[in-house]
């Protein structure tokens, strides 16, 4: 057997089968292992795990903690562990800890050469507390200076009520002299005298009832310790380890395999336990040919690229910031008022259904089914009208309106994000369910073209009594101009066009083109428009026996109602 000089501590609290597999590779490549388990990890699971690995001598398994996020058993487990390696195994030079979901991506062998040409380095990130920018959560120095006797994911109300207590009284933490805080990545490679000063420091009582009450003390216990018993100090962890914007570490799936073989970095945490590719590919056991190893030329052979760091830093801009118009369980972003509230350009007609009779198929023909989808109301009180009369649209996205009006922001942006490759275009009006009226002025990619009072024309055709006719259309007029009153706003960001009703009898292919240029610049507008859905005598008397009922018909133009209401000619 080879005499082993680097000793792998693994921390295991889930997936065993998994960590069995790394815990393996680690051995069968010549290193010593000390295996903690946690101690929630069911009896049955536990002798399963030890049974799986029993054939492997340099294998040992230490005294079992509760880890808990957070908290000191993480410290205890890591100690334990360490001094079991430091008992059994007497020719190690450096110790390395690494956990159950860490995978080696290099071959061992390059590690042990790695460290083997650095004897007196220890490789672990340590940084005083006010050099740290990564700090989650609002405790920065504070986790230094409180008590934190209860476990944050576990006991989170009384956590939380602790720490507004200690601040309402003003309490703060005394160090132990002779340390000044610091902070690092847990994952560290240390030399065996440096971790045996630390386990056998005089003072370790005192340190251990200190950071026992420090939040997160495996971010802290190893990494301010480490400074008063190493001479030689590489202030970074020697494995691949990112977090997000939320403090959580990236998981590495399958689909990452090649950012990691060109990575360089020795060992990456945390891979998905059902990434089979990835556990398929590595670890390496050794290079079959100089061309399956890692393109280390952006950097050093056990640092990541600067590619690799900026891809991880677009990743957490893009966490933080998200896409415009994307809304999903994990990340519902708050709404900056410079961000589009869609992800795409759309087209909002009001009155144009109303006025012309067959308006959505003139457009649906005069359009590109593939570039522009041409919808009915989707707000209309009963269902969403979606094109084709469909009943989901792409996206799973259901016409259902009690879906519908218990988000219709949610509903909008959803519809525009799963469509987004073609041009939505859909109707409004004041029938419809109104809350998203309030919404789509505050939206730059909303193009809203409004016909006002086109509602007066199907009112015209109702078969009721000119005083249910009269209160209905007061209503109406009233939920448009409030409408009217909100795309005018001097915030309003959408682009807008507005034409009263008598400037389109009058010339109709002034709002069609325009609307067809608007959403497909290169179409063909057809010679001619939809018949307009009135007849001009009928309507000429209705519109006057309401104005003698008392309703203002302004926002209809100039409708002269002593005149029939003649279309004038087509005018390009």
């Amino acid at each position: 057997m080879r005499l082993a000089t680097v000793g792998v501590v693994v921390l295991v609290h889930q997936d065993l089968s998994r960590s069995a597999q790394a815990v393996r590779h680690w051995a069968e490549a010549g290193c010593a292992v000390v295996v903690h388990v946690d101690r929630a990890v069911t009896p049955s699971d536990h002798d399963r795990f030890l049974r799986d690995l029993s054939d492997l001598q340099q294998v040992k398994f230490c005294a079992r903690q509760r880890c808990e996020w957070g908290t000191w058993g993480i410290v205890a487990a890591s100690q334990s562990a360490c001094e079991m390696m430091l008992a059994d195994f007497a020719d190690l030079n450096h110790l390395y800890l690494a956990s159950g979901s860490c995978l080696p991506i290099r071959p061992v062998e390059d590690l042990i050469a790695y460290l083997r040409a650095h004897p007196d380095t220890d490789f672990i990130e340590s940084t005083t507390v006010s050099d740290v920018p990564w700090s989650i959560g609002g405790l920065h120095k504070e986790r230094f200076h409180l008590h934190f006797p209860f476990a944050w994911k576990r006991r989170r109300w009384l956590f939380d009520l602790s720490v507004r207590l200690q601040r309402t009284l003003g309490l703060k933490r005394r160090l132990p002299s002779g340390i000044t805080p610091h902070l690092g990545s847990q994952w560290w490679c240390l030399r065996r005298s440096t971790i045996s000063a630390i386990l056998n420091d005089p003072k370790r009582p005192i340190y251990e009832r200190y950071f026992r009450r420090v939040w997160i003390p495996d971010e802290s216990y190893f990494q301010t310790l480490v400074r008063r018993h190493s001479n030689q100090i590489e202030s970074r962890s020697l494995t691949l380890a990112k977090f997000d914007v939320q403090g959580k570490p990236h998981v590495f799936y399958d689909d990452h395999r090649e950012m990691l073989r060109q990575s360089g970095c020795f060992v990456a945490r945390k891979i998905w336990a059902g990434a089979n590719k990835l556990y398929t590919a590595f670890p390496m056991v050794s290079y079959a040919t100089p061309e399956t190893a890692p393109d280390t030329t952006s950097g050093t052979p056990d640092r990541a690229p600067d590619t690799l760091n900026h891809l991880f830093a677009e990743s957490a801009a893009r966490g933080s910031k998200g896409r415009a118009g994307l809304y999903m369980q994990s990340r519902f972003p708050h709404q900056d008022h410079r961000v589009p509230l869609t992800a795409a350009k759309y087209t909002v007609l009001e009155g144009f259904f109303d006025l012309f009779r067959v308006c959505q198929p003139w457009l649906a023909q005069a359009t590109d089914n593939k570039q522009t989808q041409i919808h009915g109301h989707l707000f209309a009180p009963e269902a969403a009208a979606f094109a084709g009369q469909k009943t989901t649209i792409k996206g799973g996205l259901s016409n259902s309106a009690t879906l519908r009006d218990n988000n219709p922001t949610a509903f909008l942006t959803n519809l525009i994000w799963n469509t987004r490759s073609q041009h939505q275009c859909f109707q409004f009006g004041p029938r419809d369910v109104q809350e998203i009226g309030k919404i789509l002025p505050q939206d730059p990619n909303a193009q809203i073209f409004v016909i006002t009072g086109a509602w007066l024309v199907p009112l015209s055709h109702s078969d009721e009594s000119l005083a249910e006719i009269h209160a209905e259309a007061l209503r109406l007029h009233a939920t448009e101009w409030r409408h009217l009153a909100l795309l005018r706003a001097p915030c309003s960001k959408a682009k807008v066009h507005i034409w009263p009703l008598s400037q389109i009898i009058a010339n109709p292919k002034l709002g069609l083109h325009e609307i067809l240029k608007t959403m497909e610049p290169n179409a063909k507008c057809p010679p001619t428009v939809p018949e307009i859905n009135l007849d001009p005598t009928a309507f000429s008397a209705f519109v006057r026996a309401l104005e003698n009922r008392g309703m203002h018909s302004g926002l209809a133009g100039n409708l002269d109602s002593k005149k029939p209401i003649i279309p004038g000619p087509d005018v390009p």
